[in-house]
């Protein structure tokens, strides 16, 4: 039987992506919970490069990265398929999952933000990254990014979202809102009620209390 690990944190956008993954891929594995404060020697010794998760373990071979291994799980395991099969749609899911990822920077500098300038310009550019998905990614009516079924760019695009979310409840302000961001705010919604997220998200006050937590922590260390 094939060996399959996933050393990840519970509340990380990134090790989400990878157990949406599995889950809708219906692929057994074990979750291995880390310590994002004191990591296992096991996941430095599989990504000794940038010693962070989520790393997945396929029969003793660590892939690091949360989108490569997205892909590889894709490739591996070709049933109920992420990636589009036509050559162009493939290409313009990979420039969507890039521009979630170009996302994360302007997300972390509201984590990190210690005064209301640095809090203002950071959602701001959260902001306008939005809107480009606003205007560019919704040009006709679709459930999900990949039509009727979730593919790689929800996967991408949904964890993110719920980080941002978790944040808006945190800082107390709203980000996506349904007024400037309608369409965005519908496919979160489709997203994140699908059975298979919806079963997978982790709690929302949970990780509204660790955000707080892991905040005056990085504030604290600064």
């Amino acid at each position: 039987m094939t060996d399959i690990k996933l050393h990840g944190f519970w509340y990380s956008p990134f090790s989400m992506r990878v157990k949406w993954t599995l889950k809708l891929k219906n692929i057994p594995y074990e979750d291995i919970e880390e310590d994002r404060f004191n990591m296992s020697a096991q996941l430095l010794q599989y990504n000794p490069v940038h010693k962070k998760t989520p790393v997945l373990v396929h029969d003793g071979k660590p892939i690091c990265e949360s989108m490569i291994i997205v892909e590889y799980i894709d490739q591996i395991w070709p049933q109920n398929p992420l990636r589009p099969t036509n050559a162009y749609e493939k290409a313009l899911a990979q420039f969507w999952v890039k521009y979630a990822d170009d996302m994360v920077p302007a997300i972390a500098s509201l984590v990190r933000c210690s005064n209301d300038i640095e809090k203002e310009n950071a959602i701001e550019k959260i902001k306008e990254h939005l809107r480009v998905v606003e205007d560019q990614c919704f040009t006709e009516e679709k459930k999900f990014f990949g039509g009727d079924t979730i593919n790689i760019v929800d996967i991408a695009f949904g964890s993110v979202v719920k980080f941002l979310v978790v944040l808006e409840d945190a800082f107390e302000v709203k980000i996506l809102e349904y007024e400037k961001f309608p369409h965005f705010h519908s496919w979160y919604n489709n997203f994140k009620d699908a059975p298979v997220i919806k079963e997978n998200l982790p709690d929302q006050d949970k990780m509204v209390t660790f955000l707080k937590f892991f905040r005056e922590k990085i504030l604290a260390s600064s």
